[in-house]
């Protein structure tokens, strides 16, 4: 099994829920069915990206992109 973190997932802010996140498993992040975890909700909006504590993976706003209204 690799340690390698996966690639960060590049988000724009319309990627985002009304709460200024998003759920780690995502379809984003390439996962199927075998390879999944449970559902977590990452906020994004606060500090501009947010890593999940089960898979690792990176989910970060692409630069540029602002959030408006966010939480």
């Amino acid at each position: 099994m690799s340690t390698t973190p996966p690639k960060p997932i590049e988000l724009l802010a319309k990627d985002l829920n009304a709460q200024g996140g998003v759920f780690c498993p995502s379809p984003k992040a390439g996962m199927a069915l075998w390879n999944t975890h449970p559902r977590v909700y990452l906020d994004v909006a606060a500090t501009g990206e947010a890593r999940c504590p089960y898979c690792g993976t990176l989910y970060r706003l692409k630069a540029g992109e602002t959030v408006q209204g966010a939480h």
